[in-house]
C-alpha cells in the first residue's frame, strides 16, 4: 500500500512538473529566433544566388534591403542583450546599409558586398550564439 501510494506521488509531481515545464517554454518570446531565422533565409537566398550565377540587380537589392530591415529590428528583439552585442548589430546594420547602397548588379559585386555582413554575423555567432 505504502509502495503504491509513493509511486501515485511521484508520478502526480512528475505530471505537474512537466505541465509547468511546457508552460514555461510556450511563453517564451519567439521574436529573436525568428528573426535570425528570417535574416539567414535571406542570406541563404542571396548565396544560391551567387553560386548559381543568377544574381539579379533587382532580385539582390530586394534581398538586401530585407536584410537590412531584419537587422534594424535586432535590438528591439534582443533587449536585454549587453552593449558589445547591440554594438555588433548596430555593425550589422551599418554593413548591410552599405550593401544595400552599393546596388551590387552582379555576382562579384554582390559577393564583395556581402563579405563585410558575413564577418559581423560570424563574430557574432562566434560570440554569442
Amino acid at each position: 500500500m505504502r509502495a503504491a501510494l509513493l509511486i501515485v506521488l511521484g508520478l502526480v509531481i512528475g505530471i505537474l512538473g512537466t505541465v509547468f515545464t511546457m508552460r514555461a517554454l510556450s511563453e517564451r518570446n519567439p521574436f529573436p529566433e525568428a528573426l535570425m531565422v528570417t535574416m539567414g533565409f535571406h542570406r541563404h537566398q542571396l548565396g544560391q544566388a551567387v553560386k548559381g550565377q543568377r544574381c539579379e540587380a533587382a532580385t539582390n537589392f530586394d534581398q538586401l534591403q530585407h536584410m537590412q530591415m531584419i537587422a534594424a529590428d535586432i535590438p528591439a528583439a534582443f533587449p536585454d542583450a549587453p552593449q558589445p552585442f547591440k554594438d555588433l548589430a548596430g555593425k550589422l546594420h551599418t554593413s548591410l546599409q552599405t550593401a544595400v547602397q552599393s546596388a551590387p548588379t552582379d555576382c562579384p559585386a554582390l559577393a564583395a558586398a556581402l563579405k563585410p555582413v558575413d564577418q559581423v554575423c560570424q563574430e557574432c555567432h562566434q560570440q554569442y550564439r
